[in-house]
């Protein structure tokens, strides 16, 4: 009661708040940090899940220096990143500064969008390995069949493999960028271009001059959140390449796959963590590089 007495408004209002957020304060260290530091630990010792840790030094990142396999799929998951974030973030927008001017069944056509964002990505991606079956399965070679057109090897090619993955993954998030990029230009303030027009300035520079510029906070969270998503692409990959997962010669496969792969398959836990913790650094530095390159200056 005496200390209760003695502390001003100020204190009590920060004692309530650290009071309240207590729970999910221990919660978070305990979820998060905790494993975060136990992965790092582990990715300088040895263990396959059963016997005791033992201590290795440095030598699962030497590994992993020396992996061909692991600088292969180091390269895939970058081409992942280079070529998903930007084809996402240019279509999403397109489609979104479209649909922003329809108004007949606007609401339904956005939710068509939206759909594939609320699917199982384990059964959008067994459709679309569906759709990449040779003739008389496959609905994309049997429409090049009908145009005289040679039959594609989606899946089996070492060249197509990739692009052929990444499209579900690309077409996937599409709805939930087209839906934060519609409230990025309904919050841009319609006085700004109707000022354009009287002054009679051209479309495309009401485009590069007002609506991009205002949408750059948008852009820069679609930016992190959708390179992010790309860096740790795994369901696509693994149901589409099932019968060989990452295939063909790794031609498909993520880090987060050889994370699994290395883990629960090949039981080396510490090589594992390794594995995890480049990519954790990764997503860190790509996330702060776009952070500071699409800063205010």
């Amino acid at each position: 009661m005496q200390l209760r007495n003695t502390l001003t408004i100020r204190q009590k209002h920060i004692l309530w708040a650290w009071g309240f957020l207590t729970l999910p304060v221990i919660f978070y260290v305990v979820i998060r940090f905790y494993p975060t530091g136990n992965a790092i630990l582990l990715s300088f010792q040895e263990w396959n899940l059963l016997g005791e840790r033992t201590w290795a030094g440095a030598d699962n990142y030497i590994k992993l220096w020396h992996d061909d396999v692991f600088w292969k799929v180091f390269k895939n998951t970058f081409v992942y990143l280079l070529l998903g974030t930007p084809l996402s973030l240019v279509i999403s927008f397109l489609i979104a500064f479209h649909l922003d001017r329809v108004r007949f069944m606007h609401g339904f056509i956005r939710m068509m969008y939206f759909l594939p964002f609320m699917t199982s990505a384990v059964a959008m991606a067994w459709v679309w390995r569906w759709f990449y079956q040779p003739v008389p399965v496959g609905i994309f070679n049997n429409i090049l069949a009908t145009f005289g057109i040679p039959q594609i090897n989606f899946l089996n090619s070492t060249t197509n493999a990739l692009p052929a993955v990444l499209a579900p993954a690309i077409w996937a998030g599409l709805g939930f960028q087209v839906i934060i990029f519609m409230a990025g230009l309904r919050a841009i303030p319609t006085s700004y271009y109707e000022a354009a027009r009287i002054d009679g300035v051209s479309g495309f520079t009401i485009l590069t001059q007002i609506t991009i510029p205002l949408l750059k906070p948008t852009i820069i969270f679609i930016t992190v959140f959708s390179s992010i998503g790309f860096l740790r692409i795994f369901d696509h990959v693994f149901n589409m390449t099932t019968n060989n997962p990452g295939g063909p010669l790794n031609a498909t496969k993520p880090l987060v796959l050889m994370i699994y792969d290395t883990a629960f398959n090949g039981f080396n836990m510490g090589y594992a963590a390794a594995q995890t913790v480049v990519l954790f650094t990764i997503l860190l530095c790509v996330s702060l590089l776009q952070l500071w390159l699409m800063r205010d200056r």
